[in-house]
């Protein structure tokens, strides 16, 4: 066994210095449209670069010499293949990493990546999705042998379709490990996500398809992306003794990254009471009963029924009472106006009108131009 292999790696190695790559200009050439999306001025200047002949002794204008070859992908500068593949989508990164085993550890680098996943999914996960992902990894390995499983299909297919450039990265590299895509890379996690295999918290506005019962409201939620139609599957948490709610698609434009390190049914610590005054924009926890979670409501800071609102001889900011005001509500309304104390306040209200819990000012005008893009066009009961 050990005379066959000796005697067939050279013939190996043979075959695989007869199939070269395809020249770099023919292959970007194919990503040209995606390089336009986004600086066609760079990928035009890449794909002009000059060709380097292979034997630099041919003699132009002779004729039967031997042919110029084209430079391959891999024999661009280091800086220039770099930008070449920060240019790429994640649909083009992951085309270019089927190609050979030396771009595919260069297209799975985590800093390329890290670039889409912010671009893409930072505006509606935050870092405690993390969690979520190591929950999703272990139950990945738990249930049909592991999350490698399908990247080894993947590896025997390709072996199929390009068997040197397979064999000749297997001789080279040694380990079968290295050609496989990690389970904690960046790409791997973009890939879930995308394919909608991981479920992430994510907060719903207006939730319920916009629900009157839940207008300029924020609720917690486990999200799961659709690519099909770009949107999101949303799972509530039960209300009480009501069963687990689901809603389909949920548009981006609804979903926001949990703002707070908060659960859905704990207290959040105010830690902005004291400087609250009239016209601040707040968002404060709301729930029905105590065995409800929180969802956090809409609302400014108001002024006391014995203040005329004259800024200029305004005090309600020196009161130990905080007058909350839903704007949404009509007035009269036994959900437009409620108090809480500002030095003791943890949690008050009833079963009546609900419990009101803690409070977040808003500091960011686009928090605040967020709730007015939400703001219904009929005033609430």
């Amino acid at each position: 066994m050990l005379l066959f292999l000796m005697s067939f790696f050279p013939f190996v190695l043979f075959l695989s210095k007869t199939f070269l790559l395809p020249p770099w200009r023919e292959l970007l050439s194919r990503f040209l449209p995606l390089f336009d999306k986004c600086e066609p001025n760079s990928s035009r200047k890449i794909a002009s670069l000059p060709m380097i002949p292979r034997n630099k002794c041919a003699v132009h204008g002779v004729e039967n010499v031997e042919e110029l070859s084209a430079t391959s992908l891999l024999d661009l500068p280091e800086l220039a293949l770099e930008m070449v593949l920060e240019k790429l989508p994640p649909s083009g990164l992951s085309m270019m990493a089927a190609v050979c085993g030396s771009l595919r550890g260069r297209c799975r680098n985590d800093h390329l990546w890290e670039r889409h996943m912010r671009e893409k999914w930072g505006r509606v996960m935050a870092p405690a999705a993390t969690g979520e992902w190591k929950h999703h990894l272990a139950s990945s390995r738990g249930v049909g042998g592991g999350a490698f499983d399908g990247e080894h299909r993947i590896g025997w297919l390709l072996s199929c379709i390009w068997p040197i450039s397979w064999l000749k990265s297997r001789i080279g590299n040694g380990n079968d490990l290295k050609n496989t895509l990690l389970p904690d890379s960046v790409m791997a996690r973009y890939q879930s996500l995308e394919s909608g295999q991981l479920w992430f918290p994510a907060q719903v506005y207006n939730r319920e398809h916009h629900h009157v019962g839940f207008m300029l409201s924020c609720y917690d939620a486990q999200v799961r992306y659709d690519c099909r139609t770009d949107t999101f599957l949303a799972r509530y948490p039960p209300h009480g003794r009501r069963a687990l709610v689901t809603e389909e698609g949920v548009e981006w434009k609804r979903l926001r990254a949990p703002p707070v390190n908060t659960c859905a049914h704990d207290l959040h610590v105010s830690d902005c009471l004291s400087e609250l005054r009239p016209g601040d924009h707040i968002e404060i926890q709301w729930r029905k009963n105590k065995e409800f979670p929180y969802g956090w409501w809409y609302g400014v800071i108001g002024h006391l029924e014995s203040c005329d609102g004259n800024e200029h001889f305004c005090h309600c900011q020196l009161s130990n009472s905080i007058v909350l005001q839903f704007n949404q509500f009509t007035p009269g309304s036994r959900w437009r106006r409620a108090s809480i104390d500002r030095k003791s306040h943890r949690e008050e209200g009833n079963e009546t009108n609900g419990f009101y819990g803690g409070i977040r000012k808003l500091q960011s005008k686009d928090d605040i131009s967020k709730w007015r893009e939400l703001w219904p066009t009929d005033a609430l009961e």
